[in-house]
């Protein structure tokens, strides 16, 4: 493009005399802006349609929503293949020392950690079906089962991604009730895995849990990229309104991220980072 030039050619002396324009170009980033309320419609129109009128009888297990303390709202998470006996007894003694919420370990953890917690206030959380959701519906549900048995106070599973994809939201909705069943009175939080999910497959899978006697929606399993944003979070406080607690998790890093999706209404935060967050200091990419 010249200045003072027409769009059509140019002899060449007079493209000689053209100045050039150098233009420059920014990159504006627009934050996503979600219409809950015609979210909500259509994933409830959605999941009424493959499961029926919405029930109104649904137990939900009594589970901690608050704290007067940041630490006291965080599940101290050890989740790693690589996790040893030493780490996870550190892990139980932090939890102590620093009063968090609870412990969240692997379901081969829960009999030491119910046994290094025993007689505190710090909860031992295990995760079923744990990272994919993969599992066949009556292993995960055995699995809850007997965690539950073995001392877990809290079970976080993971939703079936790939039939909630699918579009079976029959097959999710029978996954969730069956961990559901098997861990009452325990209650249990439902994993989304957020970052697979378009913003309707989050609200409906939302909706589903909400009709388990689920007591919790979770945003990740921190192993399956990207990880808790505050628009989820809103998303899915929304979509469950007052009767479910929202647990963020993965990403949540320091103490910046941890206000920041607590403003947007999450209840808990799952972290590894629990000591940097409550420290304030960054746990640097690492944390899950």
């Amino acid at each position: 493009m010249y200045s003072g030039c027409t769009a059509r050619a140019l002899p060449s002396d007079a493209a000689r005399d053209c100045e050039p324009i150098r233009l420059v170009f920014r990159t504006v980033i627009v934050p996503r802006v979600t219409n809950h309320a015609e979210l909500f419609r259509r994933a409830n129109d959605a999941v009424i349609d493959s499961l029926g009128p919405t029930p109104d009888d649904v137990e939900i297990p009594d589970v901690k929503r608050t704290s007067k303390t940041l630490a006291g709202r965080i599940d101290h998470t050890l989740l790693k293949p690589d996790a040893t006996l030493a780490a996870i007894e550190t892990l139980c003694d932090e939890a102590r020392k620093h009063g968090f919420a609870s412990v969240c370990v692997n379901t081969r953890w829960v009999p030491t950690a119910a046994e290094k917690l025993s007689g505190s206030d710090v909860m031992v959380c295990t995760v079923v079906g744990f990272p994919l959701g993969a599992m066949t519906r009556l292993a995960k549900a055995e699995e809850a089962r007997i965690t539950v048995a073995e001392g877990a106070d809290e079970v976080d599973m993971v939703l079936d991604i790939g039939g909630l994809l699918s579009g079976d939201l029959a097959a999710v909705y029978d996954d969730i009730l069956g961990v559901v069943g098997a861990a009452r009175p325990v209650p249990v939080k439902v994993i989304l895995e957020t970052s697979m999910l378009t913003d309707e497959q989050k609200a409906i899978a939302c909706l589903i849990a909400a009709r388990t006697g689920a007591a919790y929606v979770k945003t990740s399993t921190g192993f399956g990229g990207g990880g808790a944003t505050p628009e989820d979070i809103a998303l899915m406080r929304h979509m469950v309104g007052d009767r479910l607690g929202v647990k963020a998790s993965g990403a949540v890093r320091n103490h910046r991220d941890a206000e920041k999706v607590l403003h947007a209404g999450a209840d808990r935060i799952g972290a590894s980072s629990s000591l940097a967050i409550i420290g304030g200091r960054d746990a640097g990419a690492g944390g899950y």
